[in-house]
């Protein structure tokens, strides 16, 4: 397969968020006027054909407007309902609080992963949740790219999102990892570049860290050693920050599998994040990115 057409793969969930848009956030015991939206935030690896057939529609029909598919060989359902996420969006402060539902649930497993055309794909990234099944997934990727020249092997990333103690075995396995600022701080940091120097000697040799920090933009560190910062870009409006980390790992990736520098990828990241925070939902961001 040319290696312009090979995709790339996304390995986590794909989560039904609700949001409800609130001039401010609800005080208790009162009642609010809520405008709703329905939207699809995370890209996976397990969907349901289950559910109500409304949820099933809707999300599917997003999934083929926004071009996203499922690997062909996971044809085999593991859920039964679709992961969702109640969401109240604050307009006035651009905040947004999230409820979680359908916990539990199962995730894809290396058994899963290991019916993977792996030729198909130049990049593979994986969110950080059942860590020890995703490290058994990596170490096929790792086996496979064994057999292939260098220019051929796919990278692999991943995101230690979530403050557990069960996920920090993914920072030597990842070629590109992202840490978030939660992760950071948990471990005592206070700044990005200062998370990215401690945390540095977890990763890989070779590897290349991560670290946005909202308003203070995002650094990422590489081996040899400098750190790479790049300012965010805030909207004139800050209006809905949900899925920022998500389109600001998503543009980092994008840059990258094509070419492109750590700093081109650093400050395109932080462009788009920024940029998403400006409007509701994720329809015609290429658009509006082009139209700075």
């Amino acid at each position: 397969m040319e290696e312009e057409k090979k995709k790339i793969l996304c390995v986590g969930l794909v989560c039904l968020d609700i949001i409800n848009v609130v001039d401010k956030y609800p005080e208790e015991d009162t009642d609010s006027r809520l405008a709703h939206r329905l939207m699809l935030t995370q890209i996976a690896g397990v969907c349901p054909s289950a559910g109500s057939e409304e949820e099933t529609l809707q999300t599917r029909a997003r999934c083929c407007r926004c071009s996203v598919h499922r690997a062909p060989s996971w044809a085999r359902c593991l859920l039964d309902l679709w992961p969702t996420s109640v969401v109240i969006s604050n307009i006035s402060t651009g905040s947004r609080t999230i409820m979680h539902m359908n916990r539990n649930l199962p995730d894809v497993t290396a058994q899963d992963f290991s019916k993977v055309d792996l030729r198909q794909f130049k990049w593979i990234h994986l969110e950080g949740r059942n860590a020890e099944e995703q490290v058994k997934m990596i170490q096929q990727v790792v086996m496979y790219n064994s057999t292939l020249p260098q220019h051929q092997k796919i990278t692999v990333s991943v995101e230690i999102e979530k403050t557990r103690e069960p996920l920090y075995q993914l920072f030597p396995h990842g070629d590109v990892v992202f840490v978030s600022k939660d992760v950071a701080r948990h471990f005592g940091f206070l700044t990005a570049e200062t998370a990215l120097k401690g945390l540095y000697s977890r990763v890989k040799q070779g590897a290349v860290l991560v670290c946005a920090w909202a308003e203070k933009g995002a650094d990422a560190l590489g081996p040899d050693g400098l750190v790479i910062h790049s300012d965010a870009f805030p909207p004139k409006n800050l209006v809905d920050t949900l899925g920022a980390g998500d389109t600001f790992n998503a543009a980092v990736i994008y840059t990258l599998s094509n070419g492109g520098s750590l700093q081109d990828a650093l400050t395109f990241g932080c462009r788009v994040a920024g940029r998403k925070c400006g409007f509701h939902g994720y329809d015609r961001i290429g658009e509006k990115f082009a139209d700075d």
